[in-house]
């Protein structure tokens, strides 16, 4: 099984962004920890990280065509106000699950707003690298 794992602006600077709030694992660790993790249940994994909504919505279309069934999604900053990420999920079949590392219903009121889990199955938030990985198990069952 493939699951897609999708980052958007800034978590590319994890482990030098606000290490209080996201930690000091980098981002190149938190994949490969996430990987390996995929490994352990049979399932392969592609991630994918950028900083521009566009590439994110051309990432989230070509799951469409390619064999992914699966999407976890973290949006970073584009979670709040991106419609356009939200009707890309919507317009491809494939379950996806919203994660965030830090928890955004704690944080500014801002914040608390997701237009992408709209079009998710679900979403976890708070528990750091574990919600991806949470995230990955039950996709991989579904």
């Amino acid at each position: 099984m493939k699951i897609l794992v999708i980052n958007g602006p800034n978590i590319n600077m994890l482990g030098v962004r606000e290490p209080e709030i996201y930690g000091n694992l980098t981002y190149e660790k938190m994949c490969d920890e996430i990987n390996e993790y995929g490994k352990n249940i049979d399932v392969d994994l592609e991630f994918y990280q950028s900083n521009i909504e566009g590439e994110i919505i051309n990432k989230i279309q070509e799951a469409f065509s390619s064999k992914v069934k699966g999407i976890v999604i973290n949006p970073g900053a584009y979670t709040h106000y991106s419609i356009a990420i939200m009707d890309a999920l919507k317009s491809i079949d494939i379950p996806a699950i919203e994660v965030h590392i830090s928890n955004i219903h704690k944080r500014e009121e801002f914040r608390h707003i997701s237009y992408p889990a709209k079009a998710c199955i679900g979403q976890i938030c708070g528990l750091g690298v574990e919600g991806y990985k949470l995230a990955i198990n039950y996709l991989s069952k579904i």
